[in-house]
């Protein structure tokens, strides 16, 4: 299954990836999607950057026969690889979510580039659960939590950029 986002900021891409690898945006955007417990980091690597999240959430919210495989809590851990800035202050990374204990995981692209009023951010992704029969169901029943947990790291985002 596709997800795709799109969000515009009132900022250079300098700006808005700046505001990306804060260890503390990344502890407020966990806290924000109402992880019971969670960990980030941030670490260069060569001219990458990596941003690592690891949160414990609650399964409150999927239906039965997913809370069935995760129990009460699931860990959804997240990674983005950042690669250095272009001239223009673009930049390209990947994303991968995965959650534990469940056959369900996302791989995609993010891209910051300039346009709209300042920078436009780019997710684009490909949901995929591998269990025959349920998986199209299971797809279904995770991809309104992850656009939700997008749209409020994009909200945290600006509200970071506006300080």
């Amino acid at each position: 299954m596709k997800i795709a986002r799109t969000a515009e900021y009132d900022a250079t891409p300098e700006e808005v990836f700046a505001v990306l690898r804060d260890p503390l945006f990344q502890e407020a955007k966990c806290k924000a999607t109402a992880a019971v417990r969670y960990e980030a980091s941030v670490e260069p690597s060569g001219e990458s950057t990596v941003i690592r999240t690891e949160r414990i959430l609650p399964s409150d919210g999927l239906p039965e026969f997913a809370k069935g495989m995760v129990g009460e809590t699931i860990k959804v851990t997240e990674t983005q690889e950042w690669g250095p800035a272009e001239a223009d202050g673009s930049r390209r990374g990947t994303v991968a979510m995965v959650v534990a204990g469940a056959p369900i995981a996302l791989n995609g692209t993010i891209t910051l580039a300039p346009g709209g009023p300042g920078t436009v951010e780019t997710f684009d992704a490909d949901l995929k659960a591998k269990v025959p029969l349920l998986g199209g169901t299971m797809e279904k029943a995770a991809a309104p939590p992850i656009k939700d947990a997008i749209d409020i790291e994009v909200a945290q985002a600006k509200e970071w950029l506006a300080r």
